[in-house]
């Protein structure tokens, strides 16, 4: 609720509940692409069912450990736990709480009950028996399972679908196309699968046994990866709309972008992604001993930590690839606030010896004898972004400096590869080179039978969105081969909470501090994880945070004598009792209260309780101290279904 002035009266502003406000209520799952029951799981941390809780994880995400491990954890944003104000002993107010670690969470139950703890069949045994104590989409994947079995869902009949990239976005169609029915063949130019995941994304953050680990459950229901085979060479694009009832593109943004600088061309600058590329294939990429990375996001850090530590580890054994790399410098736009790199990865990169120099822009790539890099010519940004924070960088034109160096790393976006598409793909229309037209619905381009996931369909974004778009994908697949619909039909159901409680002092509970590796150590080894995982204790404690915002005070009109008991000992002030009168009379409020009441209704000597959601800390204080029995705690249910409509 907000308080708004108007003149010299006062009124306050609220919000009438829409019919799905309880599963709103549940942030962390709205905010979940693939609508992963994060409450769900973090509480079977809390009561200790840690199988239970991978389960409900695992249910609608393919990659549930890889993003244990690297997601950007939209839920953690989302968390109503950072909400809530935080105060001193004498009540005084000190900050705002934070987010619970749910993404450390889900690694810490995913190291015990997931594919780095159990072989692929004991994982598909396990979700094809699972009916989750705490019901959701995360049920998606045992639903899917069992569905034919059942006849609630009529499958495929094994009609083929080619899927070119794979990626996270090819592999979670493919995951989820052979769960309905089809036999998915994937067609990946790497000698490994899973895309960017294997080629872009540096081994401390995400181990190459965990990659092929979670990929061998997908390949165990079926699917086929056919792995350097590379579309438009090996095989062509029209042949595989021969041969094939749909094809899927999600080859990704693996191309890098260049900058156009004066003397970019020619050795030693290279895209960072290939050096990424080079380092995870063990390829030979020479750079020399002073190295500058341009850009400021998460991959300009993979390439600047990879380079440092690729120059630590065993020089040696490297030598062949990577000789006596000692500085390594990375130049951004954006001012050190404004960086989008995750604060995490700037500190980690402080620690491992990484220089910054933030809110400095490229000029020129300077280049002598032999056309050898020497310098790279920077000048001050002023802004980067105007007013409508659109991207228009702002110079100070004087303000320059040289930095000697002999390599140049640009990390500073990329494009996807569409020129397979010059043989069999010229009714796939694109809005601009290398992005072509999608329908934002069914995923499908121009072309019949010829969908995108992933970057193609949203641009390049998070992990956990590449997995969103596609099962999405799959979905529509299932619809234009079979032409049947696949229905979501969901439950939802309240249970009265008769002894509901909290763990002792949990709304004191500080977030787990994670622990990593020094820099020393993860230096000596570049496969050396920086990130330690909780211990169980750490997890019981951090998961015993949540709000479990799924359980919320249920009131009782009827029952109700406005004592104002419930708002007294409300330890974080979101109940209040005021005159209807004192409401903005909107029409949504208006009609509410005509519904309630009566079109006549005498809004002076009537009242409401009103309740502010993001402060509400599930305590059940009010429930206690209500006289009249008219406060209960329910838990709202949710059980989604994948039905033919």
């Amino acid at each position: 609720m907000d308080i708004a002035n108007h003149g010299l009266q006062t009124s306050i502003r609220v919000e009438v509940p829409k019919g799905d406000h309880h599963k709103a209520l549940i942030a962390c799952q709205v905010a979940c692409p693939v609508h992963t029951d994060a409450r769900g799981y973090v509480r079977a941390i809390a009561n200790g069912d840690f199988e239970q809780a991978y389960l409900i994880a695992r249910g609608p995400n393919p990659f549930a450990s890889i993003c244990g491990r690297i997601c950007g954890a939209p839920c953690e944003i989302s968390c109503r736990r950072g909400k809530i104000p935080r105060t001193d002993d004498d009540g005084s107010f000190v900050a705002m709480d934070r987010p619970i670690a749910i993404r450390v969470l889900k690694r810490f139950v995913c190291e015990s009950y997931g594919a780095e703890a159990r072989p692929a069949d004991q994982i598909l045994t396990g979700l094809r028996s699972h009916i989750p104590q705490i019901a959701g989409d995360a049920e998606e994947m045992a639903f899917l399972l069992r569905a034919a079995t059942q006849g609630t869902l009529i499958p495929a009949h094994g009609e083929g679908v080619a899927i070119i990239g794979s990626g996270p976005a090819g592999l979670s169609a493919a995951h989820d196309l052979a769960l309905l029915g089809f036999a998915p063949v994937v067609f990946e130019l790497e000698p490994v699968a899973a895309g960017m995941l294997a080629v872009g994304v540096p081994e401390y953050r995400l181990p190459r046994e965990l990659i092929r680990r979670e990929v061998a459950v997908i390949e165990a229901l079926g699917v086929k990866i056919r792995c350097n085979t590379k579309v438009g060479r090996d095989v062509s694009f029209r042949s595989l709309r021969q041969d094939f009832s749909a094809v899927i593109i999600a080859v990704g943004a693996k191309q890098p972008r260049a900058l156009g600088l004066p003397g970019e061309p020619g050795p030693g600058v290279y895209g960072g992604v290939d050096f990424l590329r080079a380092v995870a294939l063990s390829e030979s990429l020479p750079l020399g001993s002073d190295v500058v990375v341009i850009g400021g996001g998460n991959v300009a850090y993979d390439v600047a930590r990879t380079v440092v530590r690729q120059a630590t580890y065993d020089v040696a054994r490297m030598a062949a690839r990577l000789t006596g790399t000692r500085r390594v410098r990375l130049v951004s736009l954006e001012t050190l606030e404004e960086m989008p790199a995750d604060t995490v990865e700037i500190r980690e990169g402080e620690e491992e010896g990484i220089e910054r120099l933030s809110g400095w822009g490229p000029v020129t790539i300077r280049r002598g004898d032999q056309g050898k890099v020497v310098a790279l010519e920077i000048k001050r940004c002023l802004r980067v972004y105007d007013d409508q924070r659109r991207f228009a960088p702002q110079f100070e034109e004087a303000n320059r400096q040289i930095l000697d160096c002999d390599t140049i790393l640009i990390a500073a976006g990329q494009a996807p590869d569409l020129s397979f598409l010059a043989e069999g793909g010229a009714d796939v229309e694109q809005f601009r080179p290398g992005w072509p037209k999608v329908d934002p619905v069914t995923l499908m381009t121009t072309a019949q039978g010829v969908f995108v996931a992933g970057d193609l369909a949203h641009g390049t974004r998070l992990l956990i969105d590449a997995v969103a778009s596609g099962k999405k994908v799959a979905r529509s697949v299932y619809k234009y081969v079979t032409g049947r619909t696949l229905h979501p039909e969901t439950l939802m159901g309240f249970i009265p909470l008769d002894r509901y409680q909290r763990e002792r002092g949990y709304e004191r509970i500080r977030r787990v501090e994670l622990s990593t590796v020094s820099a020393d150590e993860r230096l000596r080894d570049p496969t050396t994880p920086v990130e330690k995982c909780l211990r169980a204790d750490e997890a019981i404690r951090e998961a015993s945070r949540c709000l479990d915002c799924g359980v919320t005070p249920v009131f009782d009109g009827a029952r109700c004598i406005l004592c104002g008991g419930c708002v007294d000992v409300c330890p974080t002030l979101c109940l209040k009792i005021v005159p209807l009168a004192d409401l903005q009379q909107t029409a949504e409020v208006a009609e509410f209260l005509a519904s309630q009441l009566g079109e006549s209704a005498d809004l002076e000597n009537n009242s409401a309780i009103l309740k502010d959601e993001d402060r509400c800390i599930r305590c059940a204080l009010c429930v206690e101290r209500c006289p009249a029995d008219a406060i209960a705690m329910e838990r709202v249910r949710f059980q989604t279904e994948w039905r033919n409509a």
